[in-house]
């Protein structure tokens, strides 16, 4: 599948703002089921500085500088992309089973086995040590994760059938609710109300995973959206999306969508991926100046006729 996918974040400032500083993740990834041909990157007023780097994870991040009063900021991403082969279908029944996955993560002392540990350990936005200070909000989430994902996994289950089961299950048992969480929100009030939105029950899905000792990272990007029988498509109505992958030795990251309960197809489209959330917000930043904001966001994600 080709799109063309245009990202537009307009912040309508309620005092004037002197200067800001901003690094965004806007930008899709090229990799082995997808092409990112062109991406144009927007930005109004024009910045001063401009830079573009690759973060640790291989993410294309855009870094730039406003250094003159402003009312508004706007931030347009247009990217042509390339989607196929995601659709291949696995027998999940194959392959290695979750325990012996576990133990080559904790054992082996390959050079790719050894990074993939990264994705086994605490992050920002999922904490196992939340569980030994009562105090937290977070408290206990790593026993009721491990005791949530243990149902999946069964003993000699291949890694990939239970990774499947966990995710039906996230989408079976927790209601998607746009609105009821923010990205502050711990992942135990996720689990204690069963609501969220797709970066909840992927970052679910991680904790789940690795309160066993398997390898997990968050997967930010779009989805391409149908309309409904008789109705046309409403530009700008997308939004962004967030799914998990998991580590399976000799062969790779496996993707997973719980918001849909499906392995992305070639309708989803990658642009980061990381720890959690945090390693691949899409725009951050610090800005000078005093008073509220307004956020605006609209996503256009349409296929597009090859070149």
């Amino acid at each position: 599948m080709n799109y063309k996918i245009t990202h537009k974040t307009r912040y309508s400032y309620s005092n004037t703002v002197n200067l800001c500083y901003n690094e965004a993740r806007l930008t899709p990834r090229s990799f082995a089921h997808q092409v990112c041909t062109h991406s144009e990157f927007a930005v109004d007023p024009e910045p001063i500085m401009f830079q573009e780097r690759e973060d640790f994870f291989g993410n294309t991040v855009r870094y730039f500088t406003i250094q003159r009063p402003h009312n508004q900021l706007t931030v347009t991403v247009t990217s042509d992309v390339q989607v196929k082969g995601r659709e291949m279908q696995r027998n999940f029944a194959e392959g290695l089973a979750w325990e012996v996955v576990q133990q080559r993560l904790q054992t082996d002392p390959h050079p790719e086995i050894l990074e993939m540990r990264q994705y086994i350990l605490d992050s920002p936005m999922i904490q196992s040590n939340e569980g030994n200070n009562p105090c937290k909000a977070g408290a206990n989430t790593t026993t009721e994760l491990q005791t949530y994902a243990e149902r999946s996994f069964v003993k000699g289950l291949p890694l990939l059938e239970g990774v499947k089961d966990l995710t039906t299950r996230l989408y079976t048992d927790f209601t998607y609710e746009p609105g009821f969480t923010t990205i502050a929100t711990p992942l135990a009030d996720v689990i204690k109300h069963r609501r969220g939105v797709c970066q909840d029950f992927a970052h679910l899905g991680i904790g789940c995973l690795r309160a066993l000792g398997l390898a997990a990272r968050y997967v930010s990007g779009y989805i391409e959206t149908i309309p409904p029988p008789n109705q046309e498509r409403l530009e700008g109505a997308d939004a962004s999306h967030a799914w998990f992958s998991v580590y399976l030795p000799d062969s790779g990251w496996v993707d997973f969508d719980p918001t849909n309960n499906q392995m992305p197809t070639d309708r989803h489209v990658t642009v980061a991926w990381g720890r959690d959330y945090s390693d691949v917000t899409p725009l951050k930043g610090v800005v000078f100046g005093s008073g509220t904001h307004e956020l605006t966001v609209s996503v256009d994600c349409k296929p597009a006729t090859a070149h």
